[in-house]
């Protein structure tokens, strides 16, 4: 009986610690608008799988994709309030909440793509990570969004000019409103999830946005143009809610920056093929794929860089932009 007791005190003991260890698991929602075939998302997979490894079981994320909790702005709210932990965002959306960041939305801030990811990685880059703080939104890393261009339906954007009279689909992003006016066309801030349908029925006349965004959007099946004049590098920012972060031990902490640094390395080698394979997947569907001289689109924005300017810290980090190798 002695021996009986034993047992099933040691069988107790046993349950009683594997729902513990359940219980201690720390399990991080995170949320984006993307496809799952997006290479953002195929690196949050890829930075899940690392974290469990890392952690060994430990930690975990949940994704929730396909703007499942709601449009990107309404996940900002939520990491504000502590109803989700994480969530990826394009930093045009950002600049309503992290001011500083609006500064991603100037046209034409990058002379390539490794400037822009030598500033990103760099100085600037994660001091604008941190810039939404006082806003309950802590920055741990960008993901590659490559350049944004126009794509419109019944006619090409070759010129500056051809863009008046278009309404043309834009975030949330008063940079952004104000880009497209000093090209000549009519912002329309629409949600990314309802862009389509808008497309469809005149709402709007064309869009901007990258390759892949363009290509697993499908809108490339009511747009038939898409000009690359390329004029706004802004990338992806991964963000947590500092509710969520100072809850987390200084090793989760670690564990959870080691994945997202590695993702985003990963992510930025599926970056490169996606965009390559999105243009010859919509010249295939019938888009007439054009590539305007862009100086003539650099010269319509001057004015936006002397009113940023006027504001001493986007100035001092557009010279800092300009000064990084």
């Amino acid at each position: 009986m002695k021996k009986t007791f034993q047992l099933i005190g040691t069988l107790l003991l046993l349950v009683s610690l594997s729902c513990s260890s359940e219980k201690q698991q720390t399990i991080i929602k995170l949320a984006h608008g993307l496809d799952t075939n997006h290479s953002v998302h195929k690196a949050m997979v890829y930075m899940t799988d690392l974290l469990e490894k890392e952690s060994s079981g430990k930690m975990s994320i949940e994704i929730y994709a396909n703007q499942q909790l709601g449009s990107e702005r309404e996940c900002l709210e939520l990491l504000q309030i502590g109803s989700l932990d994480m969530a990826k965002v394009s930093t045009g959306v950002m600049e309503n909440f992290a001011p500083k960041m609006r500064i991603f939305g100037l046209p034409y801030l990058f002379r390539d793509r490794q400037h822009q990811f030598n500033v990103l990685d760099g100085e600037v880059g994660k001091e604008l990570l941190e810039n939404g703080k006082n806003y309950w939104l802590k920055g741990l890393g960008y993901y590659d969004a490559g350049s944004r261009s126009f794509y419109t339906k019944d006619k090409p954007v070759e010129h500056p000019s051809d863009l008046k009279g278009l309404k043309i689909r834009v975030m949330e992003s008063v940079t952004a409103i104000n880009m497209i006016k000093n090209f000549g066309g009519s912002p329309t801030p629409i949600s990314w999830g309802e862009l389509y349908t808008s497309l469809q029925q005149g709402v709007v006349d064309g869009a901007e946005n990258n390759p892949p965004s363009f290509y697993l959007s499908r809108h490339y099946e009511v747009c038939k143009f898409y000009s690359l004049d390329e004029h706004t590098a802004l990338p992806d920012v991964l963000l947590i809610s500092t509710h969520t972060w100072e809850k987390l031990s200084n090793q989760e902490r670690i564990w959870l920056q080691k994945s997202i640094d590695e993702s985003i390395k990963y992510q930025r080698k599926l970056w490169a093929d996606a965009e390559e394979l999105a243009l010859l997947e919509i010249e295939k569907a019938g888009v007439t794929i054009l590539r305007p001289d862009k100086s003539n689109f650099i010269k319509k924005v001057n004015s936006l860089y002397l009113e940023a300017e006027a504001n001493k810290e986007i100035k001092l980090l557009i010279q800092k932009i300009k000064n990084q190798d």
